[in-house]
């Protein structure tokens, strides 16, 4: 019987996955399922769906449920400077090589890019450095409810917390117990939706920054994200990952490893 009835649970979240990605394009069977799928099963339990059959049912007539299902899908933590001393790297050894190649400007890519904290951080380094001006930053990912929190730009005071306090006396204002970003910094960041695993990249990037998504998806998922990433750069740019996503074979992309958790491209 209790096989019976776990084939039966099987079964219904099988027909979920099939049903998002059927009407959304999101494939959740390229993520790790277990995780994933406790996950949802805590959202879907919140609002009383005794099955996902029942879930997606409710997801598809009630638009917050369906933000929050993305939400709780991208996982959406962020904070600004998070893991300061790889921004550090950035900013005193990624970035001067990148310049120091003759371009006159560079192109940087944050994808997954959440409720903006990391392409915001970047901003700040660049503007810090002289250097935005000479800089167009493109920031990505799937969840228009995360997306929408970026361009509002207005954040809690725990995600400011490892800013440099002078930093953040520059780029912020606080208002009431939030805290708004520079709106001459945010207007120059361009915002678009995109679904990693199944959208076009662009190319000729000098800088991807994809930090702490990778470790959501299957093996088989990562290894297509790492091939992609690494066409999109130019010879000589640099993918930054997070710091449980070391690629230890980065050669089978055309990568070498830079700096802990950059990866250059080979020059041809």
């Amino acid at each position: 019987m209790k096989e019976h009835e776990n084939e039966v649970l099987d079964q219904d979240y099988i027909g979920f996955i099939q049903n998002v990605k059927r009407s959304t394009g999101i494939n959740l069977a390229e993520y790790k399922e277990t995780q994933m799928k406790r996950r949802l099963t805590t959202l879907r339990l919140k609002y009383g769906h005794q099955t996902f059959s029942s879930f997606y049912e409710g997801m598809m007539t009630d638009k917050s449920l369906m933000h929050e299902f993305l939400d709780r899908m991208t996982i959406n933590v962020s904070e600004f400077w998070r893991n300061p001393n790889r921004w550090e790297v950035l900013r005193d050894n990624v970035l001067p090589e990148l310049f120091g190649r003759g371009s006159t400007r560079l192109k940087l890519w944050s994808a997954a890019c959440s409720t903006g904290e990391e392409p915001y951080t970047l901003a700040m380094i660049l503007a810090e450095q002289n250097l935005f001006r000479s800089s167009t930053i493109v920031a990505t990912d799937i969840d228009d409810g995360a997306l929408a929190k970026a361009m509002q730009g207005m954040y809690l005071e725990r995600s400011l917390k490892d800013v440099p306090k002078a930093v953040a006396a520059k780029y912020f204002t606080e208002e009431g117990s939030l805290y708004r970003f520079n709106e001459q910094l945010k207007k120059e960041v361009r915002f678009q939706k995109q679904n990693l695993l199944t959208d076009k990249f662009d190319t000729e990037f000098d800088l991807i920054i994809c930090r702490n998504v990778m470790i959501y998806f299957t093996e088989e998922a990562k290894h297509k994200l790492y091939q992609k990433f690494a066409d999109s750069l130019k010879p000589g740019g640099v993918l930054f990952v997070g710091s449980t996503e070391q690629i230890f074979n980065p050669g089978q992309y055309g990568l070498e490893t830079a700096e802990t958790f950059f990866y250059r491209k080979i020059r041809g």
